[in-house]
């Protein structure tokens, strides 16, 4: 009996497939239960600020991001600015030079027709006195040869004759000689 009692027992207990009775899926469900609570929880305290943290992260780089982007574009149009005010200024440069040459070249044009006004007037002036000591000249050499002729003409007359006479003289002798003889 000893056997068979054995065999009633274990025929209670019959062998199953995967050891499968009421406590180990009640064990079962009670784990899946626990996890899925335990997953919740998990994804409730820990995930979603994870994921908040993550997705505030990514924002943050994006909009790190834009604005780089926003930077670059504002400096590329910066430096586009300036090149362009450097040609306004190379062309500003070249301008003011030429304005330069322009009036240096009208300085100089006024300078040489001062100077040479100058010139023709210390000429015209050197003319007129040069003109004023050949009169000069010419009406000391008519002195000296009046006196020389009167000299001449008083040896040769004598005392006879007296100034008025030597004056009347001296008038008929130039006359007969002429202007043009003295001025020569």
């Amino acid at each position: 009996m000893h056997i068979l009692g054995t065999l009633v027992l274990t025929g209670e207990m019959e062998p199953r497939l995967f050891n499968l009775d009421f406590q180990l899926l009640a064990d079962s469900m009670l784990t899946i239960i626990a996890v899925f609570v335990l997953f919740l929880a998990l994804s409730y305290f820990l995930f979603n600020p994870a994921r908040k943290f993550l997705q505030g992260r990514q924002e943050k780089i994006a909009g790190e991001l834009e604005n780089a982007k926003t930077k670059e574009e504002e400096a590329v149009k910066l430096k586009e600015e300036y090149e362009a005010k450097l040609s306004g200024i190379e062309k500003e440069a070249d301008e003011i030079l030429a304005d330069a040459r322009k009036k240096a070249l009208l300085n100089e044009t006024r300078i040489i027709a001062e100077a040479k006004e100058e010139a023709a007037r210390i000429i015209a002036r050197a003319n007129v006195e040069a003109e004023l000591e050949k009169k000069k000249a010419a009406d000391e050499v008519k002195r000296e040869m009046i006196a020389v002729a009167a000299a001449m003409a008083g040896k040769i007359v004598g005392a006879s004759m007296d100034e008025s006479k030597q004056n009347a003289l001296i008038d008929e002798t130039l006359q007969e000689i002429g202007e043009s003889t003295w001025l020569s």
